[in-house]
């Protein structure tokens, strides 16, 4: 974990209804596939004010909440990245995956014996919670910015564990071209529904995801009928989410050979508890300190889901507390004596 300020340059916040436009500009910046910014003003309006009552909402079992994060540049004030939480997926609408399976072919007649793979539609990830939609602005993805935002999913999840599902889900783009063009897609898909990536895109983005269901064939599809260019990016993961891919697997998500049904990019899961942040996530207290000598770098949020903020700056643990800036503690919202959430890469 590389050197961080006594005072933070980022803060991680629930994001709100006046960050509309914001959210609209990084919408413009993230590009084909990333399906979950590829939506109109009106539902962008609507996940905003949802994200809203989902951190305002007193909660005993995870539902349709979804949770949206702003990462906002301190001394500039603008909105430079997001990452979100969804409770639960699967229900509304439903979550189409790929599944690729290996069968045996075998004839003793012909004295052949070999194996196969084959994809197969399923929606087995029904009642789980997803992490998704990382993206910043590509100037600010050094010194750990992006880790950072990253890492502040899980301690939210560890503010109140009660809010998620038992097992975390991820989806990462899949390799398409930067004019939307996408070699799994056009080797598949477009046969069955009969429709340019970039449609199809947007319509899972801003439906109930019935026109899956209803065009996409439900019997097993051959991989070795498919041209080697789509074949070659069966889980493959989009080069500017190589990084992210990285994060999840550090964290403890494991690909499983699930597939994202248009492009082919791979999906991750994990255990809820087994989360590397979320499991080393401690809860300690505040205590204001401006003369602290060797601070370490550590993320630290305050410890609430209503109201969430998270910084990563440099503080040290000591005695059942974390020592920072007053100015520190004040990004994220925790007085001194107050209670945080803190998570270091020393333990």
């Amino acid at each position: 974990m590389s050197a961080a300020p006594l005072v933070p340059d980022y803060v991680i916040r629930a994001a709100r209804a006046d960050d509309m436009a914001a959210f609209a500009a990084l919408r413009t910046l993230a590009g084909p596939g990333f399906t979950s910014l590829m939506i109109g003003d009106e539902a962008l309006a609507a996940r905003l004010a949802l994200s809203e009552r989902s951190f305002a909402a007193a909660i005993a079992a995870p539902g349709d909440e979804r949770y949206v994060l702003a990462l906002e540049h301190i001394p500039s004030g603008a909105l430079v990245g997001t990452a979100a939480l969804k409770a639960t997926v699967g229900s509304d609408p439903p979550f189409f995956n790929f599944r690729q399976l290996r069968i045996a072919q075998a004839s003793h007649a012909a004295d052949r014996r070999f194996d196969m793979d084959v994809l197969i539609l399923v929606n087995e990830f029904t009642g789980c919670s997803e992490v998704g939609s990382l993206f910043l602005r590509e100037e600010h993805r050094a010194g750990g910015v992006g880790r950072a935002l990253a890492q502040s999913r899980y301690l939210l999840i560890a503010a109140d564990r009660a809010r998620f599902n038992e097992r975390v889900v991820s989806e990462l783009r899949g390799v398409v071209s930067s004019d939307g063009r996408s070699p799994f897609w056009d080797a598949l898909g477009r046969h069955f529904f009969r429709m340019e990536f970039r449609e199809a895109d947007r319509l899972s983005a801003t439906t109930d995801n019935q026109f899956i269901l209803d065009l996409m064939p439900k019997y097993p599809i051959y991989v070795d009928l498919l041209p080697d260019a789509a074949r070659a990016v069966i889980g493959e993961t989009h080069p500017d989410g190589a990084g992210a891919r990285r994060l999840l697997e550090w964290e403890g998500f494991r690909f499983d050979n699930v597939v994202d049904i248009f492009e082919g990019g791979p999906l991750v899961s994990a255990p809820r508890d087994t989360i590397r942040t979320v499991r080393e996530a401690k809860r300690l207290s505040a205590h204001a300190d401006e003369r602290m000598k060797s601070p370490a770098p550590v993320l630290a949020a305050n410890a609430k889901v209503a109201g969430f903020r998270c910084a990563r700056f440099g503080g040290r643990v000591e005695g059942g507390a974390l020592h920072a800036h007053p100015s520190a503690l004040s990004a994220i919202g925790v007085r001194d004596g107050g209670a945080l959430l803190v998570w270091s890469a020393e333990g």
